[in-house]
């Protein structure tokens, strides 16, 4: 059903997916190869307002002066149909004279969704299902956020070797190195929203904004939302000059995650104490992790964690190491930025083989998406896409 030139050509898109940034939007890789088999260019999405990634290839592909007429283009998603801040990439397809589409998995998000169904009606020939299993699990706990109509949740947290937040006195500033305030000062400028807990609002009064490292506030800042059940004082500094302050009384993550997606929030990055980074890995909403980890010790002080609910190690959290947004370890100054998302659990995870890179060639698909005969229809699909099992 796919040849050895698409089959290769999909294995480097997935690769170009992994150099994008995790968030509100999937990883999704791009290569066109021509009528001979060779791979022309290569395209990836580098995170939202950007191009998307076979937006990106065409536009290589124009720079490089190369015609697509009669090409065929490999991505790891169904192409979009609809004008977000970027055109619909199944009409940019059709507009480059691409004569074949192979995508591995649809696109469950219905407003971008119908990229298959265009192109189809276009005249241009497309397969799916390629490398399926593959491509869902680079993008898994999007889906997971997709589906379940929730911000896709980016944890951080700033700890010594000895997993300390805090020294005994309640001093924290600075655990991290410049370097690694000012990554995480670049991530504040690309989430719809940084949430911490009433506690951290009240002890520590931050601002929650972007800034560079001069100081200097980012041009885009994020929504500064606060959840627990004490209100904000007027004179807190989170409320800033805009005002874009978002109160969440509630305790329970659900509950906050269903707020801040009803506000139009899709990447939420939750920052603050132990308490409520503690109540969203128990709830086992986290779909990726980042630990600045400074070379300290303290011995004492408040810790990274409370008491996640797990009494023996069968229970432990499983996580695995991403290689995507920069890689699982980095160097920023003194010291190192841990890139983690969930792995899989329970009875899942004894058959699934986690990979390095987060694409394993066969991972088991968890019990969002229930398998009920062949495994390729628990992945995403939509009824009457006529896609997820192959199309012409």
């Amino acid at each position: 059903m796919f040849s050895a030139a698409e089959i290769d050509a999909m294995e480097a898109a997935l690769d170009a997916a992994l150099l994008g940034p995790r968030g509100a939007n999937p990883l999704v890789g791009a290569v066109v190869v021509g009528p001979d088999g060779r791979q022309l260019v290569t395209g990836y999405h580098r995170g939202a307002g950007t191009a998307h990634a076979e937006a990106d290839a065409i536009a290589q592909a124009g720079m490089k002066g190369v015609d697509l007429a009669g090409s065929t283009m490999v991505v790891t998603l169904e192409p979009c149909n609809h004008c977000g801040r970027t055109g619909p990439c199944a009409q940019a397809i059709i507009d480059a004279g691409i004569a074949s589409v192979v995508y591995a998995v649809d696109d469950p998000h219905d407003p971008a969704a119908g990229g298959a169904a265009t192109l189809r009606a276009a005249g241009v020939s497309v397969r799916s299902g390629l490398s399926a299993r593959a491509a869902f699990e680079l993008n898994r706990r999007w889906f997971e956020a997709v589906l379940s109509q929730r911000p896709f949740v980016t944890l951080h947290i700033a700890q010594t070797l000895d997993s300390r937040i805090a020294a005994a006195d309640g001093t924290s500033q600075w655990i991290s190195s410049p370097e690694s305030l000012a990554d995480n000062h670049a991530l504040r400028s690309r989430v719809d929203a940084i949430l911490v807990g009433t506690q951290t609002l009240l002890v520590d009064n931050p601002r929650l904004t972007a800034r560079d490292p001069s100081g200097k506030t980012a041009d885009s800042q994020p929504l500064r939302a606060v959840m627990g059940l004490r209100g904000i004082p007027d004179d807190a500094a989170i409320h800033g000059e805009d005002g874009r302050v978002l109160h969440l009384p509630t305790r329970d993550p659900h509950a906050a995650l269903e707020q801040l997606f009803s506000a139009g929030v899709r990447h939420v990055m939750v920052e603050g104490g132990s308490s409520i980074l503690s109540a969203f890995l128990a709830a086992g909403l986290v779909d990726e992790l980042i630990v600045y980890l400074a070379p300290t010790l303290l011995g004492s002080g408040t810790a990274a964690l409370n008491d996640l609910g797990i009494t023996t190690l069968a229970d432990a959290q499983a996580w695995d190491w991403d290689q995507a947004s920069g890689g699982a370890v980095q160097t920023l100054g003194r010291d190192l930025r841990l890139h983690l998302f969930p792995g899989h659990t329970g009875p899942a995870a004894e058959a699934a083989s986690p990979a390095a890179s987060g694409v394993s060639a066969e991972p088991v698909v968890p019990d969002l998406f229930p398998s009920p005969t062949s495994p390729l229809q628990s992945l995403p699909h939509r009824t009457g896409a006529g896609t997820a099992t192959g199309g012409n």
